[in-house]
């Protein structure tokens, strides 16, 4: 598991500033590169490639890049806002974090920058005539980096912020945070057991959820302690100052319990890396969205359950069962599959029930999830069935729909 540090470091590469500010620094230092190059290149290649004329490709580049770097924020900002208002805020953060919008961003200020340092070196006559060789065919490479990030941001413009796109993005996160659980659905920690009458509750020391759990930082102190740690709260719970979130057995008190809240990373909002209910909940929104009356946009929840069905599918993929146990001292709880069941189905099933498109949808996922899984897929999955069948019959007016979708759900109880 990802330590604290790691997690908060991959938290700010992700940033948007980060790339940005990351290329103006290597931009800069590229454009200064030439006066440590100039000596060892010829005096007369100068005037045989013409480099004097780069003083005017400079000057196109510094203008052309500060309008191009405007707009392009522009273009950004709006497909923020219409992620916002067409998908779902939570599913915003992602849209921020997609790589090649922050690689185009960062190459058009870094190559601004390095236009800017490059005509104020020139002016101070820095490079000489050798330097204007090597800053020359630099900006020639700068030029068709440019190029090549216009003609990729020219085809990213095609999907950024669009609600299929989008979506898209919520699931993966949600299936990469699935695939880690399913590899270790105890965080590489022992599973939970009966916590001893002996052991001191730990309290949160503020109020919001739980991003992150650095479970590797909780054996540490249990091993120091020679006791064992308690895991009460996973990622995505919402935490207050009177739960507990871990009971601690043996060790010193008050430094264990400080050392013990330190691993528990708690921010006002959710995050997607340790969380696959969140990634669950966030598609269940969109799909909620797409059934407002506002935008009535039944085929969006359609996909949705079927990225549904895909993401419980990674449950059931196969793991290696002798996998030891890394963190034994620890004790963290599983996330209950009916927990994840409810997150997903149950928003759709309430806002699609007045649809038979929905609800037919609706009955496939559950005899698909009903024959794909364990029994406890199967449990659910008629659970939810008769839980969908019951709403649609009281908002479909039309017993013919009504008949299909009790012939359907009838197929799912008797898979169990």
């Amino acid at each position: 598991m990802m330590s604290r540090r790691l997690w908060l470091l991959s938290q700010i590469t992700r940033r948007m500033w980060f790339r940005a500010g990351l290329f103006s620094v290597l931009a800069a230092m590229t454009a200064l590169v030439a006066i440590v190059l100039a000596p060892y290149i010829p005096s007369d290649l100068s005037a045989k490639i013409g480099a004097d004329a780069v003083d005017n490709i400079l000057s196109i580049l510094a203008s052309s890049m500060l309008a191009v770097t405007t707009f392009s924020l522009s273009t950004m900002v709006a497909a923020y806002s219409a992620a916002t208002s067409n998908v779902t805020p939570r599913a915003t953060r992602l849209v921020i974090e997609d790589t090649t919008t922050q690689n185009v961003l960062a190459t058009f200020i870094g190559s601004f920058l390095y236009s800017l340092v490059g005509i104020i070196a020139l002016s101070t006559g820095a490079y000489g005539s050798t330097g204007r060789v090597v800053l020359f065919a630099v900006t020639a490479g700068v030029i068709v980096l440019i190029v090549v990030t216009l003609l990729r941001w020219i085809d990213h413009l095609s999907c950024l912020g669009r609600v299929t796109e989008t979506t898209a993005r919520v699931e993966q996160a949600a299936a990469d945070a699935m695939r880690l659980y399913r590899q270790r659905p105890n965080m590489g920690a022992s599973p939970p057991v009966d916590v001893p009458a002996s052991a001191r509750p730990v309290f949160a020391s503020r109020i919001g959820y739980l991003q992150h759990l650095d479970v590797q930082a909780l054996s540490d102190i249990a091993e120091r302690g020679d006791g064992r740690i308690f895991v009460e709260k996973i990622p995505g719970a919402f935490v207050t100052p009177v739960d507990p979130i871990a009971f601690v057995e043996g060790g010193e008190v008050a430094d264990q319990e400080n050392a013990i809240r330190a691993c528990y990373t708690i921010a006002d909002i959710r995050s997607f890396d340790q969380d696959p209910r969140f990634g669950a909940s966030v598609l269940a929104e969109i799909a909620s969205r797409a059934l407002s009356p506002a935008i009535n946009d039944p085929g969006t929840a359609i996909d949705v359950i079927g990225r549904a069905v895909r993401l419980l599918a990674i449950a059931t993929e196969p793991t290696d069962s002798r996998q030891e146990i890394a963190f034994p001292r620890v004790h963290v709880p599983p996330i209950a599959i009916d927990d994840l069941f409810d997150d997903l189905f149950t928003p759709i099933a309430r806002d699609g029930a007045g649809l038979v498109e929905v609800g037919v949808r609706l009955q496939k996922a559950m005899l698909a999830l009903s024959r794909l899984g364990p029994p406890e897929f199967a449990r659910n999955a008629a659970r939810h069935s008769g839980l969908a069948l019951e709403r649609a019959s009281k908002a479909l007016t039309i017993e013919q729909d009504i008949a299909i979708l009790r012939d359907l759900a009838k197929q799912v109880t008797t898979e169990r």
